[in-house]
C-alpha cells in the first residue's frame, strides 16, 4: 500500500483517537476506494474483459484522428501556396506581356 495523503492521515488519526485502529481504518478507506474505482469504470462502460482492448482502440483512433487533421492542414497549406505562386506567375506573364488577355481575334 503507498503512502497516504497527510489529509488521510489527519482523518485516519482522528478516527483511531475515536476507538478504531488505523489499519482498520486505512483497510475500510482502500476498499471504499477500490468500490469507488469498480463503480467510475462500470458507469463508463469499462467495466468487462474487453475494456483495455477498447481504450487501446479508442487511444490508436483518437491518434489517427490527430494525424488525419494534421495531414489535413498541410494539405490545405500547400494548396492555398500553390495558389499563391501560380497567381503571381499568372499575373507576372501578363505584366511581362508574355501572356495576351483581352486581346480579340
Amino acid at each position: 500500500m503507498r503512502e497516504p495523503s497527510a489529509s488521510l492521515q489527519n482523518i485516519v488519526r482522528q478516527a483511531s483517537e475515536e476507538g478504531l485502529s488505523r489499519e482498520t481504518l486505512y483497510h475500510l478507506i482502500e476498499k471504499a476506494t477500490e468500490e469507488g474505482a469498480v463503480r467510475a469504470l462500470s458507469d463508463l462502460g469499462l467495466q468487462d474483459r474487453n475494456a483495455q482492448g477498447d481504450l487501446s482502440e479508442l487511444r490508436a483512433l483518437l491518434d489517427s484522428w490527430r494525424e488525419t487533421r494534421k495531414t489535413v492542414r498541410q494539405i490545405i497549406i500547400k494548396w492555398i501556396i500553390k495558389i499563391f505562386l501560380t497567381g503571381l506567375i499568372f499575373g507576372l506573364a501578363v505584366k511581362m506581356k508574355l501572356l495576351h488577355l483581352g486581346q480579340a481575334f
